[in-house]
């Protein structure tokens, strides 16, 4: 089998090996892509490996030898699915490999905001503590979370897990979702009331019609003035005017984001320096463990398409 990586780059930095993708077949593999690059280098293959190249149906009626497109990722809005089926192209992806990972990193921006730790180190740093004529000074506020509201939106395996570790601060934890749910210690209400009621409002929506621009001025300005938004979903969820305006103006007291609308981020992104804003290159997903269970997992799916028993089909 003739097998494309179009994306090398995007799932190792040459620390995770793609050889479990070599023992499948005949593989070619690149850095990047460029999308004007993605027929050339796909038309003679029968499966390719992606992240986020765009697969439209111009694409797959060019490449006609072409039988699986596999993701590296849990999202698959960049593939056109129904042209996929259509054309009889399988299409898999890996759901949940990296949910611990991404609920870690929503607690490394709450934990940020709550002990300032990097502030602190860089005071002292700085001198500040030499310079101190006591033993300990509390010069930066700090907080503890137990006994504040985590409130959560979108109660997958992310929204689940970043639930457990809050209860485990002893944070009160409340949520809602599209389907009804139950679990043990979560108050499920409405997305108004999440917003209204919680100091930590973190986001585990997927992006739909209707979570688009989800986080805008109209729910900020139902926000506690000291509540904080956490983006680790997607970008477009989050009007990022509307949330510039809201920290710059003082609505909310900060924000912490690995994602943004368009991605690399654009020099002109209003968050880039808005008040108490911390961002993250898209990263947390990224640990070593999570992208080598990541490609563990997308060439299994790939095996197991050419054992002709498919899994993770989202087609």
């Amino acid at each position: 089998m003739k097998i494309v990586l179009l994306e090398e780059k995007t799932v190792s930095q040459g620390d995770v090996s793609l050889d479990e993708f070599r023992a499948l077949g005949q593989v070619t593999g690149y850095p990047l892509t460029p999308q004007d690059k993605v027929i050339e280098r796909v038309e003679d293959a029968e499966a390719v490996i992606i992240n986020k190249t765009i697969f439209t149906r111009e694409i797959m009626e060019k490449c006609p030898k072409l039988r699986y497109i596999g993701l590296c990722a849990t999202g698959y809005n960049n593939v056109d699915i129904k042209a996929a089926s259509e054309l009889g192209i399988t299409v898999c992806n890996v759901p949940a490999y990296s949910t611990m990972a991404v609920a870690q990193q929503v607690f490394s921006y709450i934990l940020h905001f709550a002990s300032r730790t990097a502030d602190y180190n860089a005071d002292v740093q700085s001198g500040g503590w030499i310079r101190s004529d006591t033993f300990s000074y509390f010069t930066i506020p700090t907080f503890e979370l137990s006994g504040m509201t985590m409130g959560i939106i979108g109660f997958g395996s992310i929204g689940s897990a970043a639930a457990r570790i809050a209860k485990a601060f002893g944070m009160n934890v409340i949520a809602s979702t599209r389907t009804p749910k139950t679990a043990e210690g979560v108050t499920f209400v409405s997305t108004e009331e999440v917003f209204k009621k919680a100091d930590f409002i973190s986001l585990h929506c997927p992006l739909t019609e209707n979570t688009k621009g989800l986080v805008n001025s109209e729910m900020l300005k139902l926000c506690k003035p000291s509540a904080y938004i956490i983006n680790t979903s997607r970008g477009p969820v989050v009007n990022e005017h509307d949330l510039a305006e809201a920290l710059n103006s003082g609505i909310i007291e900060g924000a912490g984001l690995d994602v943004v609308e368009t991605e690399p981020m654009k020099a002109d992104n209003p968050l880039l320096g808005a008040k108490n804003c911390i961002i993250t290159p898209h990263v947390a997903w990224a640990p070593v463990q999570t992208r080598q269970r990541l490609i563990a997992a997308a060439a299994d799916n790939l095996r197991s398409f050419i054992n002709g028993t498919p899994k993770n089909k989202v087609n």
